[in-house]
């Protein structure tokens, strides 16, 4: 079953750069958090997230 607020960006998860916490929803401004993530767990991980992505488009950039 899909819940109506599924795609709803508001409900969302978020992670924060300052507090290191994760909020659902737009708790705090824009500059300070990074997502969306569809679950709880997945911004937790968010900073690993982070890192991969910068090293692959590093490497991306390196071989173009």
């Amino acid at each position: 079953m899909v819940r109506a607020y599924e795609n709803d960006i508001e409900h969302k998860y978020w992670y924060n750069l300052k507090t290191g916490a994760v909020e659902q929803g737009f708790k705090s401004p824009a500059p300070d958090r990074v997502g969306p993530f569809d679950t709880h767990e997945e911004a937790e991980h968010a900073l690993e997230k982070l890192r991969e992505n910068s090293a692959r488009w590093a490497e991306e950039d390196a071989n173009d």
